[in-house]
């Protein structure tokens, strides 16, 4: 009988922080367990997953007796943990190291926080309340968004391949997965933005079949609601 792995990710896919996490680790086959945790049944509330995590959010990350949570530091444990994920995704040279933490530390107020409202507004609360789309707080979120989405050409694209320079990082990773999660309800928040468009296909094509995989739920999200139009 195969031993269990030391290594375990408490997850949920259509949670933004999870997909980054899983895509890091499937792409370089480091051997893991997964645990889903299925936050629209409340799993996440109750007492064994609270013992684990008593923010009581997901993703947490296992190994051993080491429990961690925070998808940033999980994501910076693994590639200082793990010799098989290369160093460019978060580089030991401190110039280049600085520049992920100026994104990461940017991404929970900005991209994180607006995408998620924009999918919220859109397609979880109506689904949760059974009640229409708050129109006004759905376009002062959009508004607040496209800001975002020019700050992340301006600040951080610039002239380069990716957000910290010419090797793809945490950064974007983490940034791609949250500019997707709207995805689910019908929305590209990329639509009117052709670099950040070309951006994303660089960094969706050096994911590769990880990237598909741990999306595959959100796919399938969007092509419901489209069979309901």
């Amino acid at each position: 009988m195969a031993a269990s792995p030391t290594l375990v990710l408490h997850l949920d896919l259509l949670s933004q922080p999870c997909r980054a996490v899983h895509i890091l680790l499937r792409l370089y086959r480091v051997q893991h367990g997964v645990r889903t945790v299925a936050l629209r049944r409340g799993e996440q509330l109750t007492p064994e997953f609270s013992r684990l995590n008593p923010m009581q959010k997901v993703p947490v990350l296992v190994e051993h007796d080491f429990v961690l949570t925070e998808s940033d530091a999980i994501l910076k444990y693994l590639v200082n943990k793990y010799p098989e994920i290369p160093q460019h995704w978060y580089p030991r040279q401190p110039e280049r190291r600085a520049r992920v933490d100026e994104y990461t530390a940017w991404h929970h107020t900005h991209t994180r926080a607006h995408c998620s409202r924009v999918f919220i507004l859109e397609f979880l609360a109506p689904r949760l309340s059974g009640s229409a789309v708050d129109a006004v707080a759905l376009q002062g979120a959009l508004a607040e968004l496209r800001v975002t989405l020019d700050q992340l050409d301006a600040m951080f694209l610039r002239r380069q391949s990716f957000l910290c320079g010419e090797d793809i990082t945490l950064a974007d990773l983490l940034a791609i997965c949250e500019l997707m999660q709207p995805l689910g309800g019908g929305r590209d928040v990329l639509e009117q933005h052709p670099k950040l468009q070309r951006w994303s296909s660089r960094v969706q094509s050096a994911l590769g079949e990880s990237f598909d995989h741990a999306h595959s739920v959100l796919y399938a999200l969007r092509d419901r609601n489209k069979a309901k139009l």
